[in-house]
């Protein structure tokens, strides 16, 4: 029998990257876990679909008796939850989604995994593992100096931030109270191949190539820490593999910028590539907008537990995982099309307005 790990949220960004890995990298069988909603597309993981390890299951991790039945059927050695509502715009003006998805979700997952955990037998039961793909937003914002670490208070500030704190909460709870073993992974701002084009560095990219302005919230003086998809979904396997149930790693480049400083980079990559038509250089789009609600001013990760003691670090540096972000999309314009044909909505559309 092949060894089975499940992946929820695998037609999503970073899900998407993460089974690409796990196929190409290791000799796992994945089972692929993905409601489908306006971020996760069957476009994300078409090429995959005849992959002899690969399945695919369209399901939703809120549905017990569906989730059950997956780990019945699958016989997994390990779960990798990425499935989440992950937009904050769309937490603010649709709160109770996130409430659904990432709280409510992930506790039927853990409570389908211990059921299923606690039938295995001895040797099997040793070796699984639960692991909780979170994010830094849930330690809510930095002043001028200093680093989220592992022992840094939660402080959520938005309800999607919050919806995943109450997630790693329930982890903890799971692993505290069963025993079942779960790690926690909080991880940096993603950037990389097939992010859903609302987020802002795809929203960049089409919107300067259609030559309409660029919107930038407040200043553009937030701050957030940058990583590599690939990074992650490589940290994420060693956390998998190595790490310690119980335990929490950040995953995270050690890559501060601003967003005014994000979107000049990507426009400087777009100036070496496209030609510009009504301006003369792509930073001339840049508009600045009003700033969203409870908007944090600066995330940035230290991850120097999860090099120090399981030996991960990023191989992408920022300018050159920048330069071929912006070529996959350039490359990709179709995938871009389609999902957002998908999702029956413009990357116009002004989201996360409500209490503004």
């Amino acid at each position: 029998m092949e060894s089975t790990i499940i992946v929820t949220g695998g037609a999503g960004f970073i899900g998407s990257s993460l089974v690409r890995f796990l196929l190409e990298s290791t000799d796992r069988r994945v089972v692929n876990i993905d409601k489908l909603t306006y971020s996760g597309h069957r476009a994300s993981v078409a090429p995959l679909e005849k992959h002899p390890r690969y399945a695919f299951r369209r399901l939703d991790v809120a549905d017990q008796a569906d989730i059950a039945e997956v780990f019945t059927k699958e016989s997994p050695e390990a779960v990798m939850h990425l499935a989440a509502e992950s937009h904050v715009d769309r937490s603010i003006d649709s709160p109770l989604e996130f409430v659904q998805t990432n709280a409510v979700g992930t506790a039927t997952l853990l409570e389908c995994a211990t059921d299923y955990w606690e039938s295995l037998p001895e040797e099997d039961a040793e070796r699984f593992r639960f692991l909780n793909v979170s994010t830094d937003e849930v330690f809510g914002e930095l002043g001028p100096t200093g680093k989220f670490t592992e022992d840094t208070p939660y402080d959520p500030h938005s309800p999607y931030s919050a919806s995943k704190a109450a997630a790693d909460h329930f982890c903890r709870a799971w692993h505290d109270t069963y025993g079942l073993p779960v790690l926690i992974s909080n991880c940096a701002n993603n950037y990389g191949p097939r992010q859903f084009p609302e987020k802002l560095i795809p929203v960049v990219i089409l919107n300067a190539l259609a030559g309409d302005p660029i919107p930038i919230y407040g200043d553009g003086s937030n701050v957030r820490d940058w990583l590599h998809v690939q990074d992650h979904v490589r940290g994420l396997w060693t956390i998998l593999t190595e790490g310690e149930p119980g335990e929490t790693y950040n995953v995270g480049a050690d890559v501060q910028k601003t967003n005014l400083e994000l979107v000049r980079t990507i426009c400087a990559e777009l100036d070496e590539r496209v030609e510009t038509t009504d301006v003369d250089e792509h930073a001339d789009l840049i508009t600045f907008v009003d700033d969203r609600p409870g908007h944090d001013n600066r995330y940035a990760i230290d991850a120097s537990k999860l090099s120090q003691e399981l030996g991960w670090q990023p191989n992408i540096d920022f300018l050159t995982g920048i330069g071929r972000t912006v070529q996959w999309y350039l490359d990709n314009l179709d995938w871009c099309n389609t999902v957002m044909d998908d999702a029956d909505q413009s990357i116009d559309e002004r989201l996360g307005t409500r209490g503004s």
